[in-house]
């Protein structure tokens, strides 16, 4: 996995990224911080990482279950260090499941697999942060 980040300019604190399948993104920092607001942090792009991949574990693996999942969404609440380093303390994903007559133990087995073997984002944020998380199936 490759990737280059480049600071984009001398009057703030904006970077551009081009990661390794080719797409670019881009960062910048709080106002507070010299930035302007005009991209996500890069710790907000770290929170969404996490919440893509382990999306994307669920949705995979309920799948291949044969589940009738239509949709999924997960949202994240992080808490971070007051301190340098600022690394995330505590993670909470809430996982909506939306499908037909899905069945519980499949989602939630889904879920748990996601964070226990297959996630690498959520399993390396793990070493620093608690993560907890909650399920809510959606009949449609």
């Amino acid at each position: 996995m490759e990737c280059t980040v480049n600071w984009l300019g001398l009057d703030g604190m904006s970077f551009s990224a081009e990661v390794g399948s080719g797409h670019l993104l881009n960062m910048d920092g709080a106002p507070e911080a010299g930035g302007r607001n005009l991209a996500p942090r890069p710790m907000e792009l770290l929170l969404a990482g996490a919440g893509g991949c382990t999306a994307f574990d669920v949705v995979m693996i309920l799948k291949k279950s044969r589940q009738q999942i239509t949709g999924c969404k997960v949202q994240l609440e992080a808490v971070r260090a007051e301190t340098d380093p600022k690394v995330f303390t505590h993670i909470n994903m809430k996982f909506i499941v939306t499908g037909k007559q899905l069945d519980h133990n499949r989602v939630s087995q889904a879920v748990h697999l996601s964070h226990e073997k297959y996630c690498s984002a959520t399993i390396m944020l793990g070493k620093t942060a608690t993560i907890t998380h909650s399920i809510e199936i959606v009949e449609g």
